[in-house]
């Protein structure tokens, strides 16, 4: 098991399509509709040159597998979670089935994604990312 990258970060909104709009205009990302199940209404994700979607804005209302009460506006208070891609998705159950740890997987069957939920030591929130396995 090895961790490849920072895979994107997550932020939750109640101004979907301004919040899109400044991360456009500001870092020239390229918006684009996040797939399903999610609806362009509740979700944008938010593009670089490499084709890799490194900003997920959600609306208050869109469904989250790990949902947990989030406040816009707040300094820091919409940071929702840290994703990072792996490998060796049957090494990371394995790891946090011997510490005891807490997780909720997900599987986001449209671009072949398996997901774990876990949080660290200080309750931040992790997305540990596999895809392809």
């Amino acid at each position: 098991m090895k961790v490849e990258a920072l895979d994107h970060v997550n932020i939750i909104t109640d101004d979907l399509d301004g919040t899109a709009r400044f991360y456009a205009d500001l870092l020239g990302l390229e918006r684009r509709d996040g797939p399903p199940p999610l609806t362009p209404s509740t979700a944008q994700w938010m593009y670089d040159d490499a084709g890799r979607a490194i900003v997920h804005i959600n609306s208050l209302d869109c469904t989250r597998t790990y949902d947990r009460v989030v406040t816009p506006g707040a300094l820091t208070g919409a940071l929702h979670h840290v994703a990072l891609r792996l490998t060796g998705y049957a090494e990371m159950l394995a790891r946090l089935d011997a510490r005891g740890a807490d997780y909720q997987e997900n599987l986001v069957a449209a671009i072949g994604l398996r997901q774990i939920f876990t949080a660290d030591p200080n309750n931040v929130l992790l997305e540990l990312n596999f895809f392809g396995e």
